[in-house]
């Protein structure tokens, strides 16, 4: 069992790991915090990937007059500390030789090459360990990471915007704006936190869309559009320099600078192309449209979370929006005058946790 207080500085690491979202990738996020009789002698958390894990900031952001301390201090990590030499040493080894007293961990590592081997390397050394401190918690922070090794998929999110009474889109096609500006800030910001995005080709022709996070600060995901029979004009926004874009095709399997041309061969063209995006070491990927692509996904299974903008208007009639068969969400709020809602897949294990952060 734990205490009250380690789920306190829990908390903290939770909190602090989520500073980097959109950064680690394909690396889980991930935050520290050392402790001597209640008090913080340390924080720190991954910035970005191939930088100084977490456990490594946090034992540099302790003042030279606390470093005495460390010997008898506990060490809350989010996730189980490192046990390889990856493109940084391995952290157990780190809190080993640094003589940690305890270590708290919210989630041990599914990734092949730690996977209790951290939490070994602590006991062997007479490290005490707890374990699955905020675990639920924990796994929702990091649910790319967990569900890319676990599934040996990237974590799918379905996004859209529809009318008060249904619908996403006019049946003519003709831009319709459904949505709020404060919604649209935050379906870019979105952007910066998934390694790839996705549309259909239909979307892809008909709207010309950049696919990027332009009205938000943070990296470009990589751009997807199916394009069986390769017919979208190479003036469209996709083909530009702003990010590197996969072409799904049936026909070629070539680069021409960015832009990827990706055959896809197989009966099962989504299934294929999580398998691709696997090999590409790509954790999470967000579907924006339309209704056919987004319908694909949920009647495959391959889908995590589903984030629902409903806007405070009435088209009458249209294209319908994608169902969820009925679905009720886990959470609702106000995204200015509209309602953002998120469905979470039931049959694969992750559920939302209340008062957490998308």
């Amino acid at each position: 069992m734990w205490r009250e207080d380690d789920e306190k500085y829990m908390r903290r690491c939770l909190q602090l790991a989520e500073q980097a979202k959109g950064h680690t990738s394909p690396n889980p996020m991930v935050g520290a915090v050392l402790v001597h009789n209640d008090r913080v002698i340390g924080e720190g958390y991954h910035h970005f990937y191939g930088g100084p894990h977490a456990e490594v900031n946090c034992i540099a952001a302790v003042k030279p007059e606390d470093r005495s301390l460390i010997a008898e201090s506990t060490m809350y990590v989010s996730l189980e500390p490192c046990a390889h030499f990856g493109l940084t040493p391995p952290c157990a080894n780190l809190l080993v030789r640094e003589k940690v007293k305890k270590v708290v961990l919210a989630n041990t590592d599914p990734f092949a090459r730690v996977n209790g081997k951290g939490i070994a390397i602590l006991k062997e050394a007479g490290v005490e360990v707890t374990s699955h401190v905020l675990e639920a918690e924990g796994w929702w922070v990091n649910r790319r990471f967990f569900g890319f090794h676990t599934r040996k998929r990237p974590y799918v999110i379905l996004k859209w915007a529809e009318s008060e009474d249904g619908y996403i889109g006019t049946a003519d096609r003709q831009p319709v704006a459904i949505s709020s500006n404060e919604s649209l800030l935050l379906s870019h910001k979105w952007r910066t936190e998934e390694s790839a995005i996705m549309v259909g080709y239909t979307t892809a022709m008909n709207d010309n869309p950049r696919l990027t996070p332009r009205l938000a600060e943070g990296r470009h995901p990589l751009r997807i559009a199916f394009d069986r029979k390769m017919q979208l004009p190479k003036t469209h926004h996709l083909f530009d320099d702003a990010a590197a874009t996969w072409i799904l095709n049936d026909n070629e399997e070539t680069v021409e600078g960015n832009i990827h041309y990706i055959k896809l061969s197989s009966g099962d063209k989504l299934q294929e192309l999580m398998d691709r995006l696997y090999d590409a070491h790509l954790t999470s990927l967000i579907v924006e449209g339309g209704g056919h692509l987004l319908n694909s996904f949920i009647e495959s299974g391959l889908w995590d979370e589903a984030r629902v903008i409903t806007g405070a208007t009435k088209m009458g009639k249209g294209l319908p929006a994608p169902s969820l068969s009925g679905m009720a969400p886990e959470m609702e709020v106000a995204s200015g005058p509209d309602t953002l809602r998120l469905y979470v897949n039931p049959y694969h294990g992750f559920r939302y946790v209340q008062g957490m952060e998308l």
